[in-house]
This record gives C-alpha cells, structure tokens and sequence, in this order.
C-alpha cells in the first residue's frame, strides 16, 4: 500500500513541473492511433526519428510533433549516440501508470 501511494504522489506531482504534462494530458498523449503506433514500435527497442518516420506515411515534422508530446508525456525518452537520437519507451513512466491504474483493480484510494 505504501509503494502505491509513493508511485500515485510522484506521478500526481508531475502536474507541478512545468515542463511535464498533467495525468489528463499524459493520458490524452496515449488516445492517439498514431502516438500508439509509435509505443508499439518502440517496443521493440530504440529507434531514430527516420526509422520511426519511415513507417507512416507522415511527414517528418508530423512524426517529430507526436514525439515530442510523447517525450513531454515522459513515456518516450531520447538519447543521443553519435550523430543520432534515438527514441525509446521510459519503463517507470509506464510502471507508474500501471501501479494507478492497477489500485482501481484493488479497490485502494490515495488517502492524505
């Protein structure tokens, strides 16, 4: 129970940076096909821009916005490796998630 309500205040105070998204807007991130699309790729591990790009018939600038919302949601991360970005899933974004979405399930509510 501690755990759950540790995850809940760190992922409710995310609210409060500036440079983070609120839970809605994190969870409006994930209501798009296409913002899916790109989670589900990278599911198989780390990819550039271009190679993300190269499975949608997008433009580049639109493939950068949806991951530039995807990485202020704190569910992709970048990295850089030579002349490249890579993009990659952030497993705590989502194990936060989960650990939320997983106390419904249990019945537990986030007490002060």
């Amino acid at each position: 129970m501690r755990a759950y309500i540790l995850y809940l205040e760190i992922f409710l105070n995310r609210a409060e940076r500036s440079d983070s998204l609120s839970l809605p807007e994190t969870l409006k991130s994930l209501s798009d096909p296409i913002r899916r699309d790109i989670l589900d790729m990278l599911r198989e591990g780390k990819k550039t821009a271009g190679e993300i790009s190269d499975h949608f018939d997008l433009t580049p600038a639109t493939v950068s916005y949806h991951l530039s919302l995807l990485k202020k949601s704190e569910l992709v991360v970048q990295s850089k490796y030579k002349n490249f970005i890579y993009y990659e899933l952030n497993a705590s974004m989502f194990e936060e998630l989960l650990t939320w979405i997983y106390g419904f399930q249990k019945g537990e509510h986030y007490e002060k």
